[in-house]
Order: C-alpha cells, then sequence, then structure tokens
C-alpha cells in the first residue's frame, strides 16, 4: 500500500511564501497532483506533474505563483506557492497515480493514491 505523507502547511500572511513536500512511501513512477479543498467549497486541482516532470499543468488561479516540482530520487513532489493570497486557504492535498504517460493528469478519479492534506491559511 502507497502512502502519501504532506508536509509545509501552516499560517502565512498575505503576501508570504509555503513550501509543500508530498512524499511517497514506495518508489514507482508516479504522475503526481496538489488539490485544494477551501472551506465549505469542492476539493480542485492546483496543479500537477507528469511521471518524469517533462509536462505540467496549473489552474489559472495560481499560475505564476505557485510551481510544482519532483525528485524522482526521493520520490516525493514539492508545490512552491508564492505571492499568497487569503483566497489560497484551504486543505491542500496531494495525489499519485502509477502512471508513466507524458500528461499531468488534471482529474481526481484519475488519481490512485492520496494523501491525508495539509492546511494552509493565509490572512490579510
Amino acid at each position: 500500500q502507497v502512502q502519501l505523507v504532506e508536509s509545509g502547511g501552516g499560517l502565512v500572511q498575505a503576501g508570504g511564501s509555503l513550501r509543500l513536500s508530498c512524499a511517497a512511501s514506495v518508489a514507482a513512477s508516479y504522475a503526481m497532483g496538489w488539490f485544494r479543498q477551501p472551506p465549505g467549497k469542492e476539493r480542485e486541482l492546483v496543479a500537477a506533474i507528469s511521471w518524469n516532470g517533462g509536462r505540467t499543468y496549473y489552474a489559472d488561479s495560481v499560475k505564476g505563483r505557485f510551481t510544482i516540482s519532483r525528485d524522482s530520487a526521493k520520490n516525493t513532489a514539492y508545490l512552491q506557492m508564492n505571492s499568497l493570497k487569503p483566497e489560497d486557504t484551504a486543505d491542500y492535498f496531494c495525489a499519485a497515480k502509477n502512471y508513466r504517460g507524458i500528461t499531468a493528469p488534471r482529474f481526481q478519479h484519475e488519481y490512485d493514491y492520496w494523501g491525508q492534506g495539509t492546511q494552509v491559511t493565509v490572512s490579510s
């Protein structure tokens, strides 16, 4: 059973930065995604990256501010979040798909494994 463990969430002021990490317990060729669920809202994709890092996808709301990356040797994906806004406040979840395709999966149902989530709060 693959486990994903997120870290790096917390409280930050608007304009600040946070870096989220997601470590997989089992080595494999994963496409990875970061999703978020704001209070009272549905979960949405933030960013995704293909198994080799060759393809990425970002939600329009985070383009130019967030960067997804991966270190395959460490089975870890990262989400660097800059210029944070109060509307970025949410629980952030990482997800993994055992998949060597060229695309970065965009939909929740495409992912095989999920982390427990880490909370990000951006104060104004």
